[in-house]
């Protein structure tokens, strides 16, 4: 075996570990609900927080706007968690406007880009937060949306590799192809169907399979635009949190919004029962 082979097989060894540690850190937090499970997507919105305001604004100079972001986030998933998510999101879309207005008298540049972090960071916990609340759905909601992105990323990356052909958007990310996208919807949507145990599902997962590859390429065109590969080199094999979450958390956003909109008061149900 080459050495290139070897160290081929030593990364995709280390990215399956990976991998399969968060997977295993996600499943269970999301079993065990409550207060672990806000920690978790919290800890993990605080790295996207940072992650994305150390893309933007590279450097020390960077600290008092992670700061602020920092206790919003906070402020704001202790108000999702007592219940009050509406609460939550307007102290976020407020804090975005603070946040915008401390980068601009620092004389930074992309101060909208500087406050966009705080939204984006957002949609990582509080969507999650206000669909696992929503009992006794709200557990299978979040297993249904895993079951889509985790397929969805993982289907879309070996049907690519196997089938190739055209590119999907090779000026943002020249490895995607059309067939990969496709394959992502199938099995995301055949990955609904079977953890939601509804036909009804199919097509709903493929549209937030879609969704969650849309959520990818917007990351992608963040990183190009500052000349990066990956968020940061937290995650052994996978770089940052948002390397990882990025099509997760507007797939989550976008079913929470579904929810809403066909479940009203209980969101989780009016995601699940079609």
């Amino acid at each position: 075996m080459s050495k290139s082979s070897k160290a081929n097989w030593s990364d995709l060894a280390i990215r399956l570990v990976s991998a399969l540690v968060m997977a295993a850190l996600a499943l269970a937090t999301n079993w065990l609900g409550g207060r672990l499970f806000a920690l978790f997507w919290l800890i993990a919105a605080l790295a996207v927080l940072v992650e994305w305001l150390r893309l933007v604004m590279p450097g020390r100079a960077s600290w008092p706007e992670i700061g602020l972001g920092s206790i919003a986030l906070v402020i704001a998933t202790l108000l999702a968690d007592g219940g009050r998510g509406m609460v939550g999101l307007i102290f976020i879309l407020v804090g975005a406007v603070v946040l915008g207005g401390l980068a601009t008298w620092r004389n930074k540049q992309q101060p909208l880009l500087i406050a966009a972090a705080l939204p984006y960071a957002a949609a990582v916990v509080l969507p999650v937060l206000v669909l696992r609340q929503d009992e006794p759905h709200g557990s299978n909601a979040i297993l249904v949306l895993f079951a889509i992105v985790w397929g969805s990323d993982v289907m879309a990356y070996f049907t690519g590799r196997t089938l190739g052909g055209p590119k999907l958007c090779p000026r943002i990310s020249p490895k995607k192809t059309w067939s990969g996208f496709v394959g992502g919807l199938v099995f995301g949507g055949l990955g609904a169907g079977l953890v939601g145990g509804s036909l009804a599902l199919v097509l709903l997962g493929g549209f937030l399979a879609a969704i969650s590859q849309g959520g990818d390429l917007v990351e992608s065109a963040l990183k190009r635009r500052f000349d990066a590969k990956d968020a940061s080199h937290l995650i052994p094999g996978h770089g940052g949190v948002m390397d990882r979450l990025d099509g997760f958390l507007a797939a989550a956003l976008t079913a929470l919004i579904v929810g809403v909109i066909h479940g009203g008061g209980h969101p989780a149900h009016g995601l699940l029962a079609w």
